[in-house]
């Protein structure tokens, strides 16, 4: 996601899109990227640890995007 002071023209135009179509309710819309990674064969600290360094090195650019994962047991 792009941090909150980085300007979001993608995420303003759904919102009034949305304003547009009556969903007057809705404020704000930021939006961002979405990633699935499929691991196999760590542990679950390992997992965690491989996964921030992989998303903070090659997935997002930290001087304008922030992030967030989740580890799903399949």
């Amino acid at each position: 996601m792009l941090k909150p002071t980085v300007l979001d023209p993608q995420g303003q135009a759904i919102q009034h899109a949305l304003a547009g179509l009556g969903y007057s309710s809705v404020k704000d819309v930021r939006q961002g990227k979405f990633f699935v990674l499929d691991l196999e064969g760590a542990p679950r600290a390992q997992a965690e640890e491989q996964v921030e360094r992989i998303a903070r090195d090659v997935l997002a650019n930290p001087v304008i995007e922030s992030f967030r994962f989740e580890l799903l047991e399949s």
